[in-house]
């Protein structure tokens, strides 16, 4: 937590708590619409859980990623879809530690500023004069439906036509930023879970973008100033804030099971007509799935804190701190799946109907183990990464 102007402590946890009951009841709406609806949207604004880790100096919180980790969770247990949004537009706002400040606040300081993306497509930015010729597809562009700046990651081609490559003989990368309404957007995302984030895809078509516009995560020359939270590599940050989504999933799940679990009795073939909590395997499996959930959190939260304190020293973090970080990351989702699978399965035929506290965080929860965050090849480069070998992949 750090202050607000007045030098009070914010309470970034307590902020969240509130607008839970709230985002919880919108939860059929967000599912049905497939989009965060926009009263939630404008309380998280209002709470400025947007701009949570967004620098001061830019109208931000300052929030530390432990905070901005906690924050999703909370969120999370209300509903899924709007956790993954959030983690992903507070997140982006890393960005702005590389981008000139007036252009910085007009993307995220402004009242609704928000910026969404997908992943690198293909997608190509021809250099012209002032700027870039850009044209490419994307797609999972979460919470594109309330932001009103998309991003789109290209390869930077020449004005010849010959790609731009650097000292290592690699594609030149940068992020082209544009308002939304230059993009077309296709209807792609129908899926089982995490409906309500939207993640449709885009194209834009000869558009230019100024150089200003412009950047790359992984160009230390775009950097300007010394926040600690463009320190931290954004793919990492997203990291934090995926698995906030997968810890808070399972603990409402954990939570719903052993609500259900004092008043549910088997059938009498099923064992004795008692609530399930009198159970000896329930009690054993209810113990053992907080003790996964436990330790995920307090493992995640003790490598978040090492991070942090690196980043505001301006500090590097070693290649193992590097690796037990994606392994918390990686393996707190892993853990929240298996807290997820048990009370599903436990729950027995009340989790399987529409509108159950179980049906709908089952296929969320099955449906954030699909992105690169949680595979489970991540745990491969982490490996080799503690035996001092050099990570095939990056941590």
């Amino acid at each position: 937590m750090l202050a607000r102007d007045d030098h009070t402590p914010v309470d970034w946890g307590a902020r969240a708590a509130a607008l839970a009951p709230m985002i919880a009841a919108a939860g059929d709406r967000i599912e049905a619409e497939r989009r965060i609806v926009p009263e939630v949207i404008a309380a998280l604004h209002d709470a400025g859980l947007f701009r949570m880790l967004l620098p001061a100096a830019l109208g931000g919180g300052a929030a530390d990623i432990v905070a901005f980790n906690q924050v999703i969770e909370t969120i999370a247990a209300a509903d899924a879809s709007t956790a993954w949004c959030l983690a992903q537009q507070v997140a982006s706002t890393q960005t702005a530690g590389y981008l000139d400040p007036k252009i910085a606040r007009e993307i995220f300081a402004a009242p609704d500023g928000a910026v969404a993306w997908g992943p690198p497509s293909g997608a190509k930015a021809v250099v012209v004069d002032g700027g870039y010729m850009v044209n490419g597809r994307w797609r999972f562009a979460s919470g594109s439906e309330h932001c009103p700046w998309l991003g789109g990651h290209c390869a930077v081609f020449e004005a010849d036509g010959k790609p731009r490559l650097d000292q290592h003989g690699r594609p030149v990368m940068r992020t082209m930023l544009f308002r939304k309404d230059k993009a077309k957007f296709h209807d792609i995302w129908h899926v089982i879970g995490l409906r309500g984030t939207g993640s449709n895809a885009y194209e834009v078509t000869d558009l230019f973008v100024p150089e200003a516009y412009s950047y790359w995560r992984d160009h230390p020359a775009d950097r300007r100033g010394d926040e600690p939270l463009s320190a931290i590599p954004l793919l990492t940050l997203y990291g934090m804030g995926f698995s906030g989504v997968a810890l808070g999933l399972a603990r409402a799940c954990l939570e719903a099971f052993m609500k259900l679990a004092e008043i549910k009795k088997p059938s009498p073939m099923h064992g004795a007509p008692i609530p399930l909590r009198e159970h000896p395997t329930v009690q054993a499996r209810v113990a053992e799935a907080t003790g996964q959930l436990q330790s995920a959190r307090a493992y995640l939260h003790e490598l978040l804190r090492e991070f942090w304190d690196a980043a505001t020293a301006k500090r590097a973090v070693s290649l193992e701190q590097r690796a037990q970080l994606r392994i918390a990351i990686t393996g707190a989702i892993e853990q929240a799946c298996g807290v997820v699978d048990f009370a599903y399965r436990a729950a027995g035929a009340d989790a399987i109907f529409n509108g159950s506290p179980f049906e709908r965080r089952f296929r969320d929860m099955h449906t954030v183990t699909a992105q690169g965050q949680a595979h489970l090849s991540n745990f491969e480069g982490a490996g080799q990464a503690l035996f001092g070998i050099e990570p095939s992949q990056r941590l």
